[in-house]
Formats: structure tokens, sequence, C-alpha cells
């Protein structure tokens, strides 16, 4: 008997808890679905601002093997076949390309993705050269950016592209969608 006195009261004493839970928060979430020249979806990114930066990850599938070059650009516009209508990478500083150029590097420079013989990879980087705050840093907003993954890598030094070759897949980055929210049991 002793041990359901206290069983039952903590199940009530939790189940209050759940309702003083806040939803997440998307104010610091983005995201970017990538497809290929035929429309495929080949990648999801997910941009999330914490301290120190921003956190990117990307996940590819369905893409050539090998190494690639991946970057933020300026437009968020993907026009297949060839993805030019997100126009160069992000530069809001005004810098060359590449982590390696002693005059670099753009705010969308990002290492390159290493895709597997079954198609797939994934990249996890983070940058201090992006924000998903307001200015002019900013990869969210009034013009939308894109993240495009090359058909090469990234020499990391040669401007204004690294020599990454053709752009094989593309993805608009906008914000994330706030999760529902749930209403705590009883109401």
């Amino acid at each position: 008997m002793r041990s359901t006195a206290i069983v039952i009261p903590l199940a009530v004493s939790l189940t209050g808890c759940a309702g003083m839970m806040q939803p997440a928060t998307t104010d610091n979430t983005a995201a970017a679905e990538l497809r290929n020249a035929g429309g495929q979806t080949v990648g999801t990114a997910t941009f999330t601002e914490v301290s120190g930066g921003v956190r990117i990850v990307l996940e590819a599938r369905g893409l050539p093997p090998g190494a690639k070059g991946v970057h933020i650009h300026e437009t968020g516009t993907c026009d297949p076949p060839g993805f030019t209508t997100a126009g160069g990478h992000f530069n809001p500083e005004g810098k060359q390309h590449g982590a390696l150029n002693p005059q670099g590097s753009h705010g969308g420079d990002l290492p390159n993705i290493t895709i597997g013989p079954n198609g797939s990879g994934r990249l996890e980087t983070m940058t201090t050269l992006v924000t998903l705050s307001q200015g002019p840093r900013s990869i969210l907003g009034d013009p939308a950016r894109a993240l495009v993954v090359h058909a090469a890598p990234d020499d990391f030094r040669t401007d204004p592209t690294g020599n990454s070759g053709a752009r094989v897949a593309c993805g608009v980055i906008v914000k994330a969608p706030a999760p529902p929210t749930a209403k705590p049991a009883g109401y």
C-alpha cells in the first residue's frame, strides 16, 4: 500500500509538469531540401544557430561517389538543370574564395562532402561566417539563399569557385516550420 501512495502522487505531479513545458522554438533553425536536375530529392540540410556559430548538417543520397564542394549561394532560386539561378557564393564581406586563400573566405564556403559508393554521404560542420539572425550575414529572409552541391571537390583556394565544377544539387534555405504544439492531457 505504501508504494501505491507514493506512485500515484508522483504520477499526478509529472502529469501536471507536462503542461508547463514550452514548445521548442524554431527562431534559430532553417532547412533546405536539395534536388538534382531531374527534380528528385537527393538531400536535406538543417541549419541551427548555436552559441559560437551556425551548425550545418547535410544528409545526401543518390549522388555520384566522390568528394563534392558544398556552398551557400547568394540567391534562393534553384532552376534546373544547371542551377545557375542560385548566383555566386554568398559573400557578404566581399572576400575571395576559400579557407586556404589569404584573402578568403566567402561566407558561403563550406567543407567538402564525401559521397560513398552507395551514393550517400553526411557533412556536419560549424561556421561563424553566416547567421540565421537578421543582418548582412543572414542566410534567411529577402533574398533567400541556396545550398548547392557541386560535381567536384572544392580546392579551398581558387577564386571564385574553388574549381568545384558543375552544380549537381540545389535547395532553397528556408526558416524551419514550427513544430506542432501538443496540449497537456486532460485539456
